[in-house]
């Protein structure tokens, strides 16, 4: 119990001597070696502070440096912009600053494909929610209780956790296995098939001619699938050419302007 209590006593009596320091800043004017100093100062007690904020929001291997920067920079800010007769603590004030920082960063300039800015906000508190749930239960927490934790709907979690997918993208010449000789990730994926189309446009052949006269079916029986001259489907048929060549004629045009209404 004394230890706790002289933690505390430390930490106000820290607070305190960072309001002081401030407070001299703010008495020297712009570009005083003393200021820069003061500042220097202020900052780097408060470095490790804010990398603890920054190490909520990286969880991305590689990330961690970058999300460090952001929360100096919002480190900086605070000190810059803080007015120690305000009324308020550095700490909170720095605090505000350095998660707003992250939060514009997370959300500008860390997702490969974009997503609202509330699903963003909604993934970063996923995340740290999770964090504290496995703490407390030595496990990974249901959607129910994630949804629980942070007030939101669960199917809100679901759509949240499918938005993490778009964080970060995987190149397509990344190689998917070790040899020198393996194929990248784009060799693999799938194209359009041509076969679809056809098979399609089959399909709706097959029930315009289905729908056709029994005549007209014949003539294009004897034209296109026995390959017979126009002369002999007449012959068969007791017509003359020129009747067999006008009945393809018309026929093929009803059949072309029966794919053009499917289409459309």
């Amino acid at each position: 119990m004394a230890c706790v209590e002289q933690r505390a006593e430390q930490r106000a009596e820290q607070r305190a001597e960072t309001m002081r320091v401030l407070r001299r800043m703010s008495d020297l004017p712009e570009g005083d070696a003393r200021r820069e100093r003061l500042r220097a100062e202020v900052v780097e007690d408060h470095m490790p502070y804010a990398r603890h904020i920054a190490r909520r929001y990286s969880r991305h291997d590689g990330a961690e440096d970058d999300f460090d920067q952001v929360a100096y920079l919002g480190l900086v800010k605070a000190v810059d912009n803080f007015d120690p007769e305000h009324g308020t603590g550095f700490l909170g004030y720095a605090t505000a600053m350095i998660v707003g920082e992250i939060k514009r960063y997370f959300r500008d300039a860390t997702w490969s494909v974009h997503v609202p800015r509330h699903m963003q906000e909604l993934t970063a508190a996923l995340h740290r929610s999770r964090d504290d749930l496995i703490a407390q239960f030595g496990r990974e927490p249901t959607i129910p209780e994630l949804a629980a934790r942070i007030g939101v709907e669960q199917d809100e979690v679901v759509e949240a956790l499918d938005a993490a997918g778009a964080y970060t993208t995987s190149s397509l010449d990344r190689p998917v296995g070790f040899e020198e000789d393996s194929a990248s990730l784009g060799e693999l994926l799938g194209d359009d098939d041509p076969g679809f189309a056809l098979t399609e446009n089959l399909e709706v052949l097959r029930g315009l001619v289905a729908g056709l006269p029994a005549r007209d079916k014949r003539i294009l029986l004897l034209r296109f699938f026995r390959g017979m001259t126009q002369a002999e489907i007449g012959e068969e048929l007791g017509l003359s050419q020129m009747q067999v060549s006008r009945l393809l004629a018309k026929i093929i045009a009803q059949l072309r302007e029966g794919f053009s209404l499917t289409a459309a």
